[in-house]
């Protein structure tokens, strides 16, 4: 039986249950493609939408506020979505999220300018914020104590089969027409809306949130100012600070992997080539610097995914503290390790030091699944795990604009990367402030 202490954490599970992780899963998986699909086309899309001339500086400037923008749109659909799925259910809030972020990617498609691509960030934000509140509260109320951790690792682990729809679409869509691929991949952002279908007609509400929703109902300022009365103000803390340690180093530090491939490749081409200019080697070679900026993607997004199904585990053997504890320790030293000495390693080891950095820097992403649910009652649950993983976006966001003003000045990446890595370490005093939450019952 499921309950008992010896038993795989499988045993007794349900078809219905593995059908909620599955459909869950596939939201998440959409959710990141959509988000991920702007760092496989960048580059071509600026290209085709800023002025000619404009110099490398500059466009990663562009490039963060669009992020800024994603992220600012992530924590307003986290709050928003999450409180609605409290109030009206989480099927039917999976459901508008998806078709929202669906929507505006396909949008994205026909933009003529820059900015109309930051506006169409933020929309698309606001679904794949609220989705990922609103699916790892379903997750964690579905399944048993003894799988929680297991369920919630799948669930946010399954995000790198989005990454790799992204890479797939970068390196066979985009590079395959430069002018127009980027256009196209941003239309397949329009089938996930297909899923919605199969959400309506196979998922029923959580019996927990059923019986919650049965009870004295709150209106939206009351709901929101519950995440801070006593007992509960301290664990939303918690997360959000959590959180904000981990977006900031994931897109000031895990994406870059694919920025260290992509400069070795360039700095190989230039001593192939050493008598042209940098503008000629760009266009000369652009579909090999393009691979090898998918490769690194690839590497680190594989790295990440093993992290990430590895955290589930690990949260049974040491708990959730010592989990996070041991990863961001690990992102430390991956991170200062690779900014400071990636030029050096040969082609093999430096794929498997992305790997082990892919690893570290994003496998601790998976506890936000698994532990932010179990911080709050079933009244608070999706709006309070979607409060602390995609409020935290704002802090985020006004980093980034921080780190492509940088860029703008040609401040090094190795010198941004670096800085930004040390925010593990906080993550690592941090963690010991919150509640241990291993094999314990959800907080009705």
């Amino acid at each position: 039986m499921c309950n008992s202490p010896n038993s795989h954490w499988y045993s007794g599970i349900t078809r219905y249950q593995w059908l909620v992780l599955t459909i869950a899963s596939l939201g998440w998986i959409f959710d990141v493609f959509e988000g991920q699909i702007l760092l496989s086309s960048e580059k071509q899309m600026l290209a085709a939408l800023l002025p000619a001339g404009t110099s490398e500086g500059m466009r990663d400037y562009y490039k963060y506020v669009a992020l800024g923008a994603f992220l600012a749109g992530g924590a307003f659909g986290g709050v928003i979505f999450g409180a609605m799925a409290d109030r009206i259910g989480r099927a039917r809030t999976m459901v508008i999220t998806i078709l929202m972020y669906s929507l505006f990617t396909c949008l994205t498609a026909f933009v003529q300018s820059w900015w109309q691509v930051v506006a169409l960030r933020l929309l698309v934000a606001l679904g794949v914020g609220g989705e990922w509140a609103v699916a790892s509260a379903m997750v964690a109320e579905v399944f048993p104590p003894k799988a929680r951790a297991w369920s919630g690792a799948i669930f946010h682990g399954s995000s790198v089969l989005g990454t790799y729809l992204a890479v797939a679409a970068g390196n066979f869509i985009v590079a395959g027409d430069p002018e127009w691929g980027w256009r196209i991949a941003f239309l397949i952002g329009a089938l996930p809306a297909l899923l919605t279908l199969w959400i309506r007609w196979q998922l029923r509400e959580p019996e927990t949130w059923s019986k919650a929703a049965a009870g004295k109902s709150m209106t939206a300022g009351q709901h929101l100012a519950s995440l801070f009365a006593p007992g509960i103000a301290g664990r939303t803390l918690l997360g959000f600070t959590l959180a904000v340690i981990g977006l900031a180093t994931f897109w000031g530090v895990h994406i870059h992997g694919k920025e260290m491939t992509l400069r070795r490749e360039r700095a190989a081409i230039a001593k192939e080539v050493s008598d042209a200019s940098p503008a000629s080697v760009s266009q000369v070679f652009d579909r090999r610097l393009k691979r090898a900026e998918m490769w690194g993607m690839f590497l680190t997004t594989t790295g990440g995914g093993i992290g990430l199904l590895c955290f589930g585990p690990i949260c049974e053997w040491l708990g959730r503290r010592g989990a996070f504890a041991l990863f961001h320790l690990g992102g430390l030293v991956m991170g200062l390790l690779m900014f400071q000495t990636y030029r050096q390693w040969s082609d093999g080891m430096m794929g498997l030091l992305l790997v082990l950095f892919g690893f570290w820097t994003l496998g601790m992403h998976a506890g936000y699944a698994i532990y932010f649910p179990e911080l709050f009652p079933t009244r608070l649950r999706s709006l309070g795990a979607g409060f602390c993983f995609n409020f935290a976006r704002i802090t985020t966001a006004a980093m980034l604009i921080v780190n492509g003003y940088l860029s703008s000045l040609e401040v090094p990446l190795e010198t941004s990367g670096t800085f930004l890595s040390l925010l593990f370490l906080i993550g690592i005093g941090i963690i010991w402030l919150g509640p241990e939450t291993k094999g314990t019952e959800l907080a009705s």
